[in-house]
């Protein structure tokens, strides 16, 4: 085998990934396939099975990033140590303005695709499920138990799904501003100031 014909084989699973993270976002689990994205990458389709059994193993490769990447960062961002419940939320808060910590497209797509998948719908449900126990917690920790921490915890993840689902956009740091009268809203009582100044710092 030629040398450039090796490297069209033998690109790696990442470059593969990456590709059909790209097609996923922009126009739905339809548009991921193997010869479109092999053309787009000007690879070969025999160097897409280097990499993976079939198309669903590139689709549960899509599935781990979303897993990672979103639901596990709240679960992580929720059990930072934090002096104060406000403080808490502005940690978990950071999610929804760091296109770092959150990816806000990925996330929607994942829910779009889930719409005409059972088996989907089923994995983003307990998905979904861990990230509300994961912000009751945080609630919890800072004695506010029950169906009041339920529904706090509801309403700060229904809000953040809310943003992208209707596709609000705005400056970071309009979004950074909202966040602190949110996190006055979900906590019940107001962040210190300087509460508020090291979050609206972190995200100038």
């Amino acid at each position: 085998m030629k040398k450039d014909e090796t490297a069209k084989v033998r690109a790696t699973r990442e470059t593969w990934i990456d590709a059909a993270y790209t097609l996923f976002v922009t126009d739905g689990i339809e548009a991921v396939k193997i010869m479109p994205l092999a053309k787009t990458l000007n690879l070969t389709r025999t160097g897409f099975y280097w990499h993976f059994k079939d198309l669903s193993d590139l689709h549960d490769a899509i599935l781990d990033i979303w897993q990672n990447r979103n639901t596990g960062v709240i679960l992580e961002r929720c059990a930072v140590p934090a002096d104060s419940l406000c403080a808490g939320l502005f940690n978990l808060i950071d999610c929804w303005i760091d296109q770092d910590l959150f990816d806000a497209p990925l996330d929607l797509a994942i829910r779009n695709w889930a719409r005409n998948d059972p088996r989907l719908q089923s994995f983003v449900d307990k998905s979904d499920e861990d990230r509300l126990v994961a912000v009751k917690a945080l609630f919890e920790r800072f004695g506010i138990t029950g169906d009041a921490a339920h529904y706090r915890a509801l309403t700060v993840l229904l809000t953040q799904t809310g943003y992208y689902s209707m596709h609000v956009t705005e400056p970071r740091s309009q979004r950074a501003v909202a966040g602190c009268r949110y996190v006055e809203i979900f906590s019940g009582e107001m962040p210190t100031q300087a509460e508020k100044d090291a979050f609206l710092e972190r995200h100038r």
